[in-house]
């Protein structure tokens, strides 16, 4: 089948899965504990896809041109048998890619396991070197060496390993030089990531962020860095090398410097619905068309269409009015 293009000309290539929607650390920026406490209602089983809805779905987007899947939550770790879909999803023709986002608090048992499965790539999530202030960010008693160590399982497994963080003004922009130093050192890709105004509940507004402006100039006065050219189309970090090593370091700019131009991802979050962008305010319901007896054929006539009526841009549109007025989906409910 010919490749399939929205209302801007953007090609449908990359698919990004939630498995789940809990997780075990109750970020401020994401899952503050003051909403998502102790008696939040997550969803129940029954209403997340099993790993045949979401091996079926994969095959039906890998025939419209999807060829990178990217699995996440809340913290897909905590998804039983999770290597089990990941093999699965290998195994469809025409996925080239399969890449995992985590908190990395689950990742030293599970790494060897997610290798063997097929995974390729993993995404850690790790917003703080220093004890104190990491715990005060994810809000649990979980220090960064459980997470260090489950890098570091992740390379021993022979796991492409890269390192997110996210900077916010007053919460961690001290960590900056510090985590780019380690990072550096172990040879490891670290990308920092503008807070983002992602749900409705992490208190965003401009004076919070830091832009990639700002964290380039911080680190021009300790490294060299050379720009990388972009690997493909729809690439979103802005990559760039410590001069003389092989070693990146990445930019998310979401905020100062928007990519809707060439985003080509469609989500699909916990409970089946499909989300056109990740600020979006409505999805399409996928589940009830699987649970339904709907044909393939007539599934995918669906997504064609979605598709094709896209339009979303938001990030090139937004404004202070429209960030706090826009109904949003959390992140850990549609994933990142």
């Amino acid at each position: 089948m010919s490749v399939i293009t929205d209302k801007l000309c953007r090609p449908l290539k990359d698919l990004r899965i939630s498995v789940i929607d809990r997780c075990n650390f109750r970020c401020t920026y994401c899952m503050p504990k003051e909403i998502f406490g102790k008696d939040f209602v997550f969803m129940p089983k029954d209403q997340l896809l099993d790993f045949e809805e979401i091996e079926r779905l994969a095959r039906i987007f890998a025939d419209l041109g999807v060829r990178k899947i990217r699995i996440t939550g809340g913290e897909p770790l905590l998804r039983r048998d999770l290597p089990n879909l990941i093999q699965k999803l290998i195994e469809i023709d025409g996925i080239e890619d399969i890449g995992l986002t985590t908190n990395g608090s689950l990742l030293g048992h599970m790494a060897e396991k997610l290798k063997k499965a097929g995974l390729q790539r993993v995404n850690v999530s790790l917003d703080a070197l220093d004890e104190t202030l990491f715990q005060s960010i994810n809000d649990s008693n979980v220090k960064p060496e459980r997470v260090l160590k489950g890098i570091t399982k992740a390379k021993e497994a022979g796991l492409e390993v890269k390192v997110n963080m996210v900077v916010k003004k007053g919460m961690n922009d001290k960590e900056i030089i510090p985590m780019a130093a380690y990072f550096k050192e172990q040879g490891i890709a670290l990308r920092y990531i503008e807070f983002m105004d992602v749900g409705q509940s992490n208190g965003w507004d401009f004076s919070k962020v830091i832009t990639k402006k700002h964290i380039f100039q911080e680190l021009n006065k300790y490294f060299d860095l050379e720009p990388v050219e972009p690997a493909y189309l729809g690439e979103v970090a802005k990559r760039y090398r410590y001069r003389g090593t092989n070693t990146e370091v990445g930019f998310i700019t979401s905020v100062s410097e928007s990519f809707c131009s060439t985003c080509t991802r469609a989500r699909i979050a916990a409970d089946g619905k499909m989300y056109t962008c990740l600020f979006a305010e409505n999805g399409f319901d996928f589940r009830d068309m699987l649970r339904s007896g709907m044909r393939n054929e007539d599934i995918k006539a669906h997504i064609v269409n979605i598709w094709n009526q896209r339009t979303d841009r938001y990030s090139d549109e937004r404004t202070e009015e429209s960030a706090k007025n826009r109904n949003k989906m959390e992140m850990s409910y549609m994933g990142g």
